[in-house]
């Protein structure tokens, strides 16, 4: 089990070192028993945007940006190759979008799937995105 903790203090920088530390307490600690569905899964009813990446997926940071600039920071993830596979689809994902149906990166808004960056933009084109992100909470405070 891992947690993070603030180490010392602000660094010349202004940034901060943060050093990982054996916990069983931590939001962040992963159960090994928990399989790559379960854990997925799980995250998915934890957050109320998350997006599934790739290491160093390009797409995955045009949609963090686009999340951003109508005022959501989401949970990014990013999965191993093996773990790919055990994303959830549903029946509206693009086959061919972001490499195919189940494959990342793929965006969960409020628990339901939206797709990959294909679909994420087209709900913001279509505007539905920020009524979708004020009904599942992750926006507040808005008149629509």
């Amino acid at each position: 089990m891992q947690g993070v903790r603030r180490y010392g203090g602000a660094l010349a920088d202004g940034g901060v070192r943060l050093e990982l530390t054996p916990t069983t307490n931590s939001p962040l600690a992963i159960d090994v028993a928990e399989s790559a569905e379960m854990r997925i899964q799980r995250l998915i009813s934890e957050n109320p945007v998350i997006i599934f990446s790739r290491s160093s997926c390009c797409m995955c940071h045009v949609m963090k940006r686009l999340l951003s600039a109508v005022g959501v920071h989401p949970t990014v993830i990013e999965l191993e190759e093996d773990e790919i596979g055990a994303l959830p689809t549903n029946e509206n994902d693009v086959v061919g979008e972001s490499g195919g149906a189940g494959l990342a990166p793929a965006v969960f808004i409020g628990g339901t799937r939206v797709g990959g960056f294909e679909s994420l933009v087209a709900l913001h084109l279509s505007g539905h995105l920020v009524p979708k992100l004020v009904e599942v909470g992750a926006l507040r405070d808005l008149v629509l």
